[in-house]
């Protein structure tokens, strides 16, 4: 059996505040092989990893990420309103981040975020910026905007993405097939063994997300996913080793 790829969500975010650097770190401390984050663009063209459309979840401001420029992003403190001990932590930028796997072999899942907010030219820049790192056999793109994963796939035929989506899609990976996409990022309830069962016989992997309780990753596991996106890597890890997966 293949190893089942651990993608930590937005970081270590059961331990950490999410999308930080701390929270990427921690996640390969505690046994990731795969990290997930999400991509947004500042207002003078940054990448930058944060997960809402607005800074008010991580650093307490009403302001969009689109109308700020990456030096505002980096003056404001992202830690604090997950724990005090983190008090100090900044959002990332996609570049900090590709810093620190490069030398690994960990596996990266951007979401783009570009549902509620388009961000023009977000697809070349991201794929730039990952070629620029030489990581485009180690990262999957992708994102609720199904037009924008077929954009990236013209661009960047060799980079893999995946299709996120909530609800029951029917034979999924014959639709993800037609838009070129690789990969099946389901909502966790609407992954069921034999729908696992028939995506791989179409040769189509399944990454559900958020799955943070063992029973359910074991679950999960046996019906043969090739990857789970957790808040708590370390559950997965442990898991894992266990089963000697």
């Amino acid at each position: 059996m293949a190893q089942v790829i651990n993608f930590a969500h937005r970081g270590a975010a059961g331990h950490c505040p999410e999308n930080t650097m701390i929270a990427f770190r921690r996640a390969l401390e505690l046994g990731a092989n795969g990290i997930e984050t999400d991509v947004q663009m500042t207002k003078d063209g940054h990448l930058v990893l944060i997960h809402n459309e607005t800074l008010q979840h991580t650093t307490g401001s009403p302001e969009w990420v689109k109308d700020v420029t990456l030096a505002e992003l980096s003056s404001k403190e992202a830690g604090s309103w997950f724990h005090e001990d983190f008090r100090g932590e900044k959002i990332p930028t996609l570049e900090q981040l590709l810093e620190l796997v490069k030398p690994l072999d960990t596996i990266i899942n951007l979401e783009l975020k570009n549902g509620l907010v388009r961000y023009p030219g977000l697809e070349r820049k991201v794929i730039e910026m990952v070629r620029r790192f030489g990581l485009a056999e180690r990262v999957i793109i992708s994102s609720f905007n199904h037009y924008s994963l077929v954009e990236c796939k013209q661009i960047a035929p060799e980079i893999r993405t995946g299709i996120l989506y909530m609800e029951g899609l029917y034979e999924p990976w014959n639709y993800a097939k037609r838009i070129g996409a690789d990969a099946l990022h389901a909502f966790q309830y609407a992954v069921i063994p034999e729908l696992v069962a028939a995506a791989s016989e179409h040769g189509m992997p399944y990454h559900p997300f958020t799955i943070n309780e063992q029973s359910e990753m074991k679950a999960l596991i046996q019906a043969g996913v090739a990857g789970i996106i957790t808040d708590y890597p370390d559950r997965l890890a442990e898991l894992l080793t266990a089963e000697g997966g």
